[in-house]
């Protein structure tokens, strides 16, 4: 089935919950409208098509959140924390002058959203809600990061607007916590996001900015050579290989391959990674997500280079399974995500 852009609903519906099945199966109904033979991108419908919510300084769940512009991007970052018990603290400059807490660590879990480097922005519904979950599970804040997307921007743009995002969030104080006065930050991403955390790690340890851990969510990774998983799993759930090799060609520069640096992080034409000071990893790989092969490669990668990695592999687990809380792997991927980011502190 190599190449074909149809998907097998009755084998989605089979093993994937309704709900998600609605979801998901929406995004691609949508992304298919979007983009263009040629392989340019229908920016204008992507940003009607994309639900988007305000920042909620009154709190949702237990969670507020305030939008802030980093000044080097212009970027918006949307910054979500447990909201204080006394409702006159609520107030986002309040919130912004004085620590997180001098006494204990609270964990600042930097998100890179997916949507293969061309979809979605840190204030999609989607992600707002996947936000406020990580910050009422982890009690954890995290900082939801906007980035330049492809076509129209391409590699290294979301590389570039990570690191600085990263840079700036090293540097508020309203964000510092602990008796060592730190910022203690973990990179999260799922997909496109996934990638954008690794990549961004990689220039965090190489400039010496401590970064405590690294969080991949079925992360979007690749290679020219077709893997056993892609050719077996090509349109059954959700993607195909020719919406893939599509998001590639618009991100990566013109004329490259798929063994870009970019996307084969172990290639031909990888980065020696061995005695780099890299973060330790979770790495979250779905049985059924086609790329699965790339991402049991980087684990594999990261093991041999010397470095610390946890491998979580859930079994008929599809991509976005971790959008709505209906599923047994939702639950398993949050325990694994608050053990990850509190296991420094105890």
């Amino acid at each position: 089935m190599a190449g074909s852009n149809e998907i097998n609903t009755s084998e989605c519906k089979r093993i994937v919950p309704l709900n998600t099945w609605i979801l998901i199966s929406n995004f691609k109904v949508a992304y298919n409208l979007l983009r263009r033979p040629d392989g340019t991108f229908n920016r204008d419908l992507n940003e009607f098509l994309d639900r988007k919510v305000p920042a909620n300084t009154t709190p949702v769940d237990g969670v507020l959140s305030f939008d802030i512009v980093d000044k080097s991007t212009s970027l918006l970052n949307r910054v979500y924390r447990p909201a204080p018990q006394d409702e006159a603290q609520w107030g986002v400059i309040e919130l912004l002058e004085k620590p997180l807490n001098s006494e204990e660590v609270v964990p600042v879990i930097v998100f890179f959203h997916g949507g293969s480097f061309t979809h979605s922005s840190a204030n999609s519904a989607i992600y707002d809600t996947f936000c406020r979950r990580l910050v009422n599970i982890c009690k954890a804040v995290v900082v939801s990061v906007n980035y330049r997307r492809s076509p129209e921007h391409r590699y290294p743009c979301a590389y570039d607007d990570g690191w600085s995002a990263v840079k700036w969030v090293s540097t508020r104080p309203w964000l510092q916590s602990g008796r060592d006065g730190k910022v203690h930050i973990y990179l999260c991403g799922d997909s496109s996001g996934g990638n954008i955390a690794h990549h961004v790690a990689v220039r965090a340890a190489e400039s010496g900015l401590e970064v405590l851990g690294n969080i991949l969510l079925h992360p979007m990774f690749g290679g020219k050579k077709r893997t056993e998983s892609e050719k077996r799993l090509d349109g059954k759930y959700f993607v195909t290989l020719q919406d893939r090799d599509w998001y590639w060609r618009a991100y990566l520069p013109d004329g490259e391959d798929r063994d870009h640096p970019a996307c084969n992080i172990f290639g031909p034409r990888g980065r020696n990674m061995e005695g780099l000071e890299f973060p330790k990893s979770l790495v979250v790989v779905a049985s059924l997500d086609l790329v699965q092969d790339w991402q049991l490669a980087y684990v594999e990668g990261l093991k041999k280079s010397g470095h610390q990695v946890k491998l979580l592999y859930l079994e008929k687990a599809t991509i976005g399974f971790y959008f709505l809380p209906n599923n047994d792997h939702f639950y398993i991927l949050m325990k694994e995500i608050k053990t990850f980011v509190n296991s420094n502190f105890q």
